[in-house]
C-alpha cells in the first residue's frame, strides 16, 4: 500500500514495537510498587463520601509536606478547541498554573497531554518524592502503563520516559492518581473545571481551520488502515 510519507512525521515516536513496552521492561514489570490509582464509585453515595473525604486528607497532608506534589488536571473541547489546565500545589510555594489550547484533537489527546505536561513539571521539582494527581480522566491516565499498542503510544513513551527517571531517583519515589469528577463539585477540581468550561474560543484563520481538520482526518486515517 502507497502512503503518503509527509504523514509520517505527524507521529515521528509512533512505533507498535517500542522498547520501552516489550514484556520485562515496562513501567508496571519494573516500578510496579511506585504507582498507584484510585477510582471513584459514581454509583454509590457513600462511596463517593469516603472517596472525597480521602481525598481531602491527603490533600491537607500535603499542603504542609515539602516533598509531596499536588496536580490538578482538567480538559474540555468548545468549538472543536480544546483547553487544558494544570494547578501545581508545593508548599510554600506560589501555585503554578498552565494553560493549553489545541485544535481538532480528541478528548483523549487533551487529557493524556495535559498529564504530560504535568507530570513533567511535578518531576522537575527538587527534593519531591511524591506526585499526586488529581483528575477525571483516571481512565486515561491507565493508558500510560498499557503494555498494548494503541494510536496514542506517543504521549505514553514520553510519559513513561519521565517516570523512568523519576522512579529511579529514589527508591521511595511514587505517584497516585486520584480520580475525582466534575459532579462531585471537589473545591480544588471545581475551581479548575469552571476554568476550563468558560473560556469562549473565538476561532480565527477558518481556511486554516478547515485545512488542519482534513489532513488529521488523513492522518487518522492511515492511522486506523
Amino acid at each position: 500500500m502507497d502512503i503518503d510519507n509527509r504523514f509520517n512525521e505527524v507521529f515521528p515516536s509512533f512505533s507498535f514495537f517500542n522498547c520501552k513496552f516489550s514484556s520485562g521492561n515496562r513501567l508496571k514489570d519494573i516500578f510496579s510498587k511506585h504507582f498507584l490509582f484510585h477510582f471513584l464509585n459514581k454509583k454509590c453515595d457513600s462511596s463517593i463520601k469516603s472517596h472525597l473525604h480521602k481525598l481531602k486528607e491527603i490533600t491537607l497532608q500535603a499542603s504542609s509536606d515539602l516533598l509531596t506534589v499536588i496536580v490538578v488536571l482538567d480538559a474540555s473541547i468548545k468549538k472543536h478547541i480544546v483547553t487544558s489546565i494544570a494547578y501545581i500545589h508545593v508548599h510554600g510555594s506560589p501555585v503554578v498554573k498552565t494553560i493549553h489550547h489545541a485544535v481538532n484533537i480528541t478528548s483523549t489527546e487533551a487529557e493524556l497531554f495535559i498529564i504530560r505536561c504535568g507530570i513533567n513539571q511535578a518531576t522537575h521539582l527538587l527534593n519531591i518524592k511524591r506526585i499526586i494527581i488529581i483528575s477525571d480522566s483516571i481512565h486515561v491516565a491507565k493508558r500510560i502503563f498499557n503494555s498494548l499498542s494503541h494510536p496514542y503510544q506517543i504521549y505514553s513513551v514520553a510519559i513513561s520516559c519521565k517516570l523512568r527517571e523519576f522512579f529511579k531517583r529514589n527508591i521511595d519515589n511514587s505517584i497516585k492518581f486520584w480520580n475525582c469528577s466534575s459532579h462531585c463539585n471537589w473545591d480544588l477540581h471545581l475551581i479548575i473545571d469552571k476554568e476550563t468550561k468558560s473560556f469562549n474560543p473565538i476561532p480565527i484563520l477558518l481556511c486554516r481551520f478547515s485545512w488542519d481538520f482534513s489532513r488529521k482526518n488523513k492522518c487518522d486515517n492511515i492511522l486506523n488502515a
